[in-house]
């Protein structure tokens, strides 16, 4: 294979070298791969001259990666991924559809409705797998850029520059996540100035967050952002101290399952969309073409 276009490379060595960073020893990798230390120790020895960098910082009886091994073992282990996928999608048969599917999917209520449509899908489909991955939307999108996932499921809105998409049936009310003993729990909503006296836990998707403010029209330089976070779940147990406040959707109240907590709305209502993107200019296959089908028709109403 070629790696970055210069670089002859075998797939073989690159199985080589994760082995190796994975156990952080060159006897134990050789012994797994059922092959001799010097040959393992040859390979790799090759792939940093090849590479014009050395991989490993070597102790006594064990090797570490450096910051470039780090780096390449990252590279490494998506190549194969992409690979292992490319080849199981061009054994697909024209008889029966298969192939495996890379979905994300932010946590959220349109969690159930995918994940509703993967098992009616599979219903229909049964040798198609799928590859599923929660995170949140700057997540999803660095793994959709990369090729890691074919397709998103994400919080609205979306860079229509870089994704085609369309609208999921699951829409989302907005509003605060509290403590239930907390002063504005007693409240039957919360009113958009009241987040000026905030201590505020926020996500990270800029996107999202901003649409949000300007449909409040909240200052974002006069609020109190105290904590970024990337997936809802690592903010509990900051709610639960009572310090914090979370502005998010309901539906991430929905999975803390904990009945210390509350979920308060805005007034006058905010809701947000959902949508399910996949990158522009690229040539989907089959099985994932025929799965954007399959739930494109459950958004018709």
């Amino acid at each position: 294979m070629i790696l970055g276009g210069v670089i002859p490379m075998e797939t073989r060595v690159l199985k080589y070298f994760l082995e190796v960073a994975k156990r952080n020893n060159i006897t134990q990798a050789a012994e797994h791969l059922h092959i001799t230390q010097p040959t393992l120790s040859r390979q790799i020895i090759e792939l940093e001259k090849e590479l014009g960098v050395q991989l490993f910082d070597r102790e006594k009886r064990q090797m570490r990666l450096n910051k470039a091994g780090a780096l390449f073992q990252q590279r490494a282990a998506t190549i194969l991924t992409l690979l292992d996928q490319t080849e199981s999608e061009l054994v697909n048969t024209q008889n029966e559809l298969s192939g495996t599917i890379n979905l994300g999917v932010v946590e959220s209520a349109v969690a159930n409705f995918m994940m509703q449509a993967v098992a009616d899908f599979q219903d229909q489909y049964p040798a198609v797998r799928f590859n599923i991955f929660d995170g949140d939307g700057d997540t999803l999108r660095e793994r959709l850029d990369q090729s890691l996932c074919d397709l998103i499921a994400l919080i609205e809105p979306v860079e229509a520059a870089k994704y085609n998409y369309f609208s999921l049936p699951v829409r989302e009310k907005w509003g605060l996540i509290m403590r239930k003993d907390a002063p504005l729990a007693q409240r039957q909503t919360i009113m958009a100035h009241d987040l000026y006296q905030l201590p505020l836990i926020v996500g990270r998707r800029n996107i999202v967050r901003d649409d949000i403010l300007d449909g409040l029209h909240l200052d974002p330089h006069k609020l109190d952002w105290k904590i970024q976070i990337n997936l809802p779940q690592n903010s509990r147990d900051l709610l639960l101290s009572g310090k914090y406040y979370h502005l998010g959707i309901y539906g991430v109240f929905e999975k803390y399952h904990d009945d210390r907590l509350t979920f308060v709305p805005f007034s006058p209502e905010r809701t947000t969309g959902h949508l399910l993107a996949w990158r522009k200019n690229i040539q989907l296959t089959p099985v994932v073409e025929k799965f954007l089908q399959f739930v494109a028709e459950r958004t018709v109403d």
